[in-house]
């Protein structure tokens, strides 16, 4: 079984994601979830990972980290998760539980370095806690197995045109992450559209469980983009993260080098995708895996069958 963390701030698609990890715990054990400044502030995205656990009845560690990148001024996804970062959740109770009394980052440093087997982080936001990880603590990296992240693209963006969101956020924090030296997997904007939902696929979950509306909830709000845009399906992005992982043949990708542009005014955070080849390449060595497609039908079918699996847990 792999041993995973998450990293993210929750945020619609954090929750889905963490909601597939659990739902899959045959193959998954989530050691944690820390916390990040992203979709909205570090208080409020701590607040939406406790409100779900505590919703399901779940405990699981949660740590918080950073409210800000590492060089640049905070700003959220309101425009897409709405204030709280989970908006179409309110009705839900409020977290009564509370993170654990370390930082992100101490809370990374120990498990990591306790642990017997090596460990996956899963980053489903800014990279701002697994920068100052790696720099503070650089024996981690070797306890790490590899960082699976939803993060880039290949060709185009959502913060800018060739700019995907997490990677702008705090391009200076993803820097460091990519030039660690950790082998690292891309879940790209690509790869994240290939695999939309379909609007009609999330109707149904409207009469299922317990996890089934929840979910129907969390998405009626997180859809709205994708409406508006006259699209038929929705990209939940994070959850890409751990479909990775639990079925890696769902997706296409090739192994290439990348590196992050800082400071472009029309290219910030833009995952700069070098796939000529060796020849061109003057230090080939360490290449990322970026994703670039998935077969939809498959990442349809894994979604709602765990979902399925999640209602008969809890109910």
């Amino acid at each position: 079984m792999r041993k995973i963390i998450l990293d993210g701030d929750p945020g619609h698609d954090d929750v889905i994601a963490f909601l597939m990890a659990l739902g899959n715990s045959d193959q998954l054990e989530v050691l944690g979830f820390t916390t990040v400044a992203g979709n909205s502030t570090v208080e409020n995205c701590t607040a939406n990972i406790l409100k779900i656990m505590d919703y399901l009845g779940v405990s699981i560690p949660v740590a918080a980290g950073y409210s800000a990148p590492l060089c640049r001024p905070f700003d959220s996804a309101a425009k897409f998760h709405g204030e709280t970062g989970l908006d179409g959740a309110a009705a839900y109770p409020a977290a009564h539980s509370k993170p654990v009394p370390l930082h992100a980052i101490e809370f990374l440093k120990e498990t990591l370095l306790s642990a017997e087997e090596k460990i996956t982080l899963v980053t489903m936001g800014p990279l701002t806690n697994i920068a100052i990880l790696l720099k503070t603590f650089p024996q981690v990296s070797e306890t790490i197995e590899e960082i699976v992240m939803m993060g880039g693209s290949y060709a185009t963006g959502n913060a800018l045109p060739k700019a995907e969101f997490n990677i702008y956020a705090d391009p200076d924090a993803a820097k460091i992450v990519f030039d660690s030296g950790v082998h690292l997997v891309l879940a790209t904007i690509e790869a994240c559209f290939a695999g939309g939902i379909l609007l009609t696929e999330q109707e149904s979950l409207k009469d299922g469980g317990k996890v089934s509306r929840l979910v129907y909830d969390i998405l009626k709000f997180y859809s709205r983009y994708a409406i508006t845009n006259g699209w038929d399906r929705t990209a939940i992005f994070d959850m890409t993260t751990i479909l990775y992982l639990l079925a890696p043949e769902i997706f296409t990708y090739k192994d290439m080098r990348v590196d992050i542009e800082v400071n472009g005014v029309y290219t910030r955070g833009m995952t700069v995708c070098d796939d000529r080849g060796p020849t061109y390449i003057k230090n080939p060595e360490n290449p990322k895996r970026v994703l670039l497609g998935a077969d939809r039908q498959r990442v349809a079918d894994l979604f709602l069958s765990t979902m399925k699996k999640l209602d008969e847990r809890y109910r």
